[in-house]
């Protein structure tokens, strides 16, 4: 037979399985979704056997129009491609799954431009809430946030222009924790492989990561003049910026990097210009991601718990009353580092 000619199969509806379960149409929709009322677990398993017998599968898009909520989170990441954003993406992903979510990820691209096209996209597809991980100072997504009202938990950093709630890392005591612990080995100083020279002052991670390398040195009576080296956030272009440094008469004996991705790059460049770590040059970084235990020597660095900031940056997101209880400042769940300690700082 012409499977064009194939007689139409009824859709099954929610009425459907409440007829066969027994039950009203309600119960039938608290079951499939948790909620908001309590089912008893008899009649539960009555209407999940009816929905399996029907093969009943819910209009997800219906449900959307009806709450004007999807299940989805979006997520707005600077750039994905690198190391740490991905990790840190696929724990929010595993976070959401837990919840019954599932996330849509944008790239910023670093452009203020490209953030807030995301915004518009996300909150006009009206997910459920959306976790920004922010590109800087952010005050073009402060003004689009405020106009649709959105559901919005910053993560990684804060921007000052958003007051919602954050969850971060403590930046400042861990890259203070990196650089005490390359000072103890006995070099004379440390240098600080920072961010860009336009780098935002405020809520920036790598700005207080530059700030933690500035307050270990001071407490050790050491300067930090001429001894911060600005370079992109990525391997590949701090590669470069290190065999500039590397190769030049006053190559530092300690190098403190503001992410693993800098920290990758300069240990390339001193493989190249033969320069052995950690015997001549010890070099920390700050992420600890997965790729910093299989560098060569393995990567001495800061890291922090992912999974955990993850689950409460999607608790956050889809709890209102965790969301907006208390102050700015009591608003910001900051996360503990720890120092992980390698060979690349001449431990081990």
């Amino acid at each position: 037979m012409d499977p064009r000619r194939l007689p139409a199969v009824a859709k099954v509806t929610r009425d459907d399985v409440a007829r066969l379960a027994g039950t009203s149409t309600a119960v039938v929709s608290y079951v499939i979704n948790n909620g908001p009322r309590p089912v008893a677990p008899a009649t539960r398993e009555r209407v999940l056997a009816a929905i399996k017998e029907l093969g009943y599968r819910p209009d997800r898009v219906a449900q959307a129009m009806a709450s004007r909520r999807t299940d989805l989170i979006g997520l707005i990441v600077p750039d994905a491609r690198q190391p740490f954003f991905a990790e840190m993406a696929h724990a929010v992903e595993q976070a959401a799954a837990e919840r019954g979510k599932m996330v849509l990820v944008g790239n910023s691209d670093y452009l203020d431009e490209r953030e807030v096209h995301y915004l518009r996209a996300f909150l006009g597809m009206r997910v459920s809430g959306l976790i920004l991980i922010s590109q800087g100072p952010s005050e073009h997504a402060a003004t689009e946030i405020d106009a649709w009202d959105a559901r919005v938990v910053l993560m990684h950093r804060r921007p000052d222009a958003i007051d919602d709630v954050a969850v971060v890392t403590d930046d400042v005591g861990g890259a203070q924790l990196a650089t005490r612990h390359l000072l103890e080995h006995g070099h004379p100083y440390v240098a600080c492989l920072g961010g860009l020279e336009h780098t935002p002052a405020v809520g920036d991670p790598v700005t207080d990561h530059v700030e933690g390398w500035r307050r270990a040195m001071r407490e050790a009576g050491k300067s930090t003049e001429g001894r911060l080296f600005p370079a992109p956030y990525n391997r590949y272009d701090a590669y470069k910026v290190a065999l500039g440094l590397l190769a030049g008469p006053d190559r530092p004996p300690a190098i403190v990097c503001a992410t693993d991705d800098q920290a990758i790059g300069v240990l390339r460049a001193a493989r190249e210009l033969r320069i052995d770590v950690p015997g001549e040059l010890a070099v920390a970084g700050f992420d600890d991601v997965k790729e910093a235990a299989l560098t060569d020597p393995p990567l001495t660095t800061v890291s922090s718990d992912r999974q955990a900031m993850a689950r409460s940056a999607v608790d956050l997101v889809l709890d209102d009353g965790l969301r907006f209880s208390g102050t700015r400042r009591e608003r910001l769940k900051q996360f503990p580092s720890a120092l992980v300690v390698r060979r690349s700082c001449g431990c081990g």
